[in-house]
């Protein structure tokens, strides 16, 4: 461990305030890294998806290079203050967020960016972001806090070995998602097929509007509909059952149960790296919260009608969140029918609130929709059921390797574990 030594953050990086814009600039220009995509990635995109009208002297004077740093500056909780970004390459002409902050190395050869990016997203680096932060009204992260930021680094050839080692273990995860996004893509376009353009194959294989096949009016739909079909509410196939409401006094920071919040259901994904956690199920705990691998969850505040399927065992879900309950032969029709943008808008426009919206679970489910016969979803359960469980083993695998990446982490940053030892190990 003599190769460890103390650096001031500030004697490492120059410390720089993002771009102050109009509304009127954004969406169209050059490349630009917002405050989400920081957050959301431990290295920023190849591609930056958000763009920002900017002069050329803008561009010059928030330019985005190789070992560039990026950490979030203010929000309304200190769990999301000081989140960390790396630039592992150049992007020309792009400019960054007055919401983030960027630190530029001051030397080449003091600390590699692949490290950096890993180091920086720690639970011991996250805990002294927190400690240290201003909170008024929003957290906050200035330059005053980051002149006594401490860093505890290895030498710069211990960090590029560390550093790659553990980018592997990021790339692979990144490319489970990546295909798992082809994969939802995959399961829509079929389900919109079969589903909205009424292009199931019929008893000859042929597409079934297309091919002539008999459509009928439908009064309560006011459309029509394949022969055969019926109208139902969303609440005949399958209800929305709400979690539990937990006790916050008494959450732990680690322990044998993640329990589930709002924050956890994302776009498609379970994001478990920021939980609560708890040692105890309470006795009045129905079954109903303890979920199962392949459930499906809903977002009833804040941003109404997110849906995730759960990938992980031990998990309890908390209130304000839904969990879908139907027959497994609906399952998969639920799934991709409330990832629907019309459906998704419906959702929006019936929850409540001003300041924060609510959604009802019994509201959400009080529509009319034309339900296949149970020939047709059977067979497009067929197709849909190997996608769904690619998609649940491609998270698994994902969330077993951020276990070995956070156990791993701390290990090798103070020197328990040497590279060479867990090379070997590993081979």
């Amino acid at each position: 461990m003599s190769n460890y030594k103390w650096f001031k953050f500030n004697e490492l990086y120059k410390m720089s305030s993002g771009i102050s814009s109009s509304p009127n600039q954004a969406g169209h220009g050059s490349p630009f890294v917002s405050f989400s995509t920081v957050f959301n990635n431990y290295f920023l995109p190849n591609a930056l998806n958000d763009l920002m009208d900017s002069s050329l002297e803008e561009q010059e004077t928030f330019s985005v290079k190789k070992g560039d740093i990026f950490l979030t500056r203010t929000s309304e909780t200190l769990d999301e203050l000081g989140m960390s970004s790396v630039s592992i390459k150049d992007y020309p002409n792009a400019t960054f967020s007055g919401f983030v902050k960027r630190l530029r190395p001051l030397q080449n050869d003091k600390t590699y960016d692949k490290y950096m990016a890993f180091y920086l997203r720690s639970r011991l680096f996250r805990k002294t972001i927190t400690n240290n932060a201003v909170m008024v009204l929003r957290a906050s992260l200035n330059e005053k806090i980051f002149s006594y930021l401490r860093l505890y680094l290895p030498d710069y050839k211990t960090q590029v070995k560390i550093g790659d080692i553990l980018y592997l273990l990021y790339t692979k995860i990144e490319l489970n998602n990546r295909i798992n996004f082809e994969l939802e893509k995959m399961a829509k376009t079929l389900y919109d097929y079969w589903f909205v353009q009424f292009d199931f194959p019929d008893e000859n294989g042929r597409p079934y509007k297309s091919s002539g096949g008999k459509m009928v009016w439908n009064e309560e739909l006011k459309r029509k509909i394949p022969e055969g079909w019926i109208t139902k509410k969303i609440s005949d196939i399958s209800r929305i059952g709400s979690g539990f409401s937990f006790n916050s006094e008494t959450y732990l920071t680690d322990g044998k149960f993640k329990i589930i919040t709002i924050k956890n259901v994302q776009e498609l994904k379970l994001e478990t790296e920021s939980v609560d956690y708890t040692n105890n199920i309470p006795i009045n705990l129905s079954d109903f919260c303890k979920l199962r691998i392949g459930d499906i969850l809903i977002s009833l505040t804040g941003n109404v009608g997110r849906i995730c399927l759960v990938t992980e065992e031990n998990l309890l879900l908390n209130q304000r969140v839904g969990k879908f309950l139907c027959d497994d032969i609906f399952k998969n029709f639920i799934y991709l029918l409330f990832q629907r943008k019309e459906e998704r808008n419906r959702l929006e426009n019936i929850a409540t609130g001003s300041s924060q919206k609510n959604l009802s679970p019994l509201d959400a489910t009080n529509s009319l929709i034309h339900v296949p016969s149970h020939e047709v979803l059977t067979k497009f359960n067929i197709l849909i059921d190997p996608i769904i469980e690619k998609i649940i083993l491609n998270d698994i695998e994902s969330q077993k390797l951020s276990e070995l990446r956070d156990w791993l982490l701390p290990m090798l940053m103070n020197g328990q574990v040497k590279v060479s030892e867990f090379l070997s190990e590993e081979l």
